[in-house]
């Protein structure tokens, strides 16, 4: 089951849980923020961010494509990591968001500062993004920088650059505004489907009489059924948990079939991540009949 805050097992399966108290804690922080090597996942998709908190490049040759921006902290990280590969921030042409949490857009100021790349984000959460204030729908909000939207999407509009199309699919619930990303992408020959996941995990969220978001449990619902229809082969998470960035990385590097090819990851996860999320509902409602 989930808990408050970390990562635990069910099924087998790594399942992310964590309330966001706050800033998080300095600890948290600092794990979820240790530098990973960057490296190409598959064909243009390359991963750029740190140990727990995911970032994507990628690449086209008229400019590339910056998906999530991890804290404020991890930009610095994250200009490395681009330049290791040997891209460069300033090329970046468009930074995408997730969700507006502060551990995945916290650095986008800085990176839209340094590159003068332009930011894509939904409707909802671009409200959050610009005001530097992340809801968290039941405790002290949490602060971020600030970053400047320059382009609305809505759901089933496309950002495209260089011949990459990348279509937003709104599944809200974490967040009013929480964006999963679709694109297709050719390696080897062959072409497969990426879903970069936005989260549908619930940090300590109220389900019940929740007044700050009513319609929480609707959306979650609603979202749940929508990524389960996904066709999708390769499934990439805002967390490297959620989709064992470490071990596949590793397995990567020894050579042999992709790792990150997985046609029933998606299926999987939601499934996983529904069940955990009526587990919680129901333990909400129970609680509250008994007040």
């Amino acid at each position: 089951m989930f808990t408050k805050c970390g990562i635990t097992t069910w099924g087998g399966i790594l399942i992310f849980a964590v309330a966001v108290y706050g800033q998080g804690s300095p600890r948290v922080r600092a794990e979820w923020n240790q530098p990973v090597e960057p490296f190409r996942i598959i064909g243009n998709i390359y991963y750029v961010g740190v140990s727990e908190v995911a970032s994507y490049l990628i690449t086209t040759p008229q400019g590339h494509i910056l998906l999530d921006g991890g804290f404020a902290e991890t930009a610095p990280i994250i200009e490395k990591n681009i330049a290791t590969l040997g891209f460069r921030l300033h090329d970046v042409k468009y930074l995408l968001n997730s969700h507006a949490h502060y551990d995945h857009c916290g650095g986008l100021a800085e990176l839209k500062r340094i590159s003068g790349a332009r930011m894509v984000a939904s409707r909802a959460d671009a409200e959050v993004l610009e005001s530097g204030r992340q809801r968290n729908y039941s405790i002290a909000d949490s602060l971020f920088p600030a970053v400047k939207v320059d382009r609305l999407i809505d759901d089933g509009e496309k950002v495209q650059l260089g011949g990459v199309t990348l279509t937003a699919m709104l599944t809200p619930g974490h967040t009013n505004g929480c964006t999963t990303w679709t694109m297709a992408v050719e390696d080897g020959g062959k072409t497969y489907h990426v879903v970069f996941y936005c989260s549908t995990s619930v940090p300590g969220y109220p389900l019940v009489g929740n007044t700050r978001y009513p319609q929480i449990v609707s959306d979650y619902e609603r979202s749940f059924a929508r990524l389960r229809q996904l066709p999708c082969d390769v499934f990439l998470g805002p967390h490297g948990s959620f989709f064992h960035l470490m071990e596949k990385r590793a397995q990567l590097a020894k050579g042999g079939s992709n790792p990150f090819i997985d046609p029933s990851e998606l299926r999987r996860y939601v499934d996983q991540s529904e069940s955990e999320f009526q587990k919680e509902l129901k333990a909400q409602q129970t609680e509250k009949s008994r007040k």
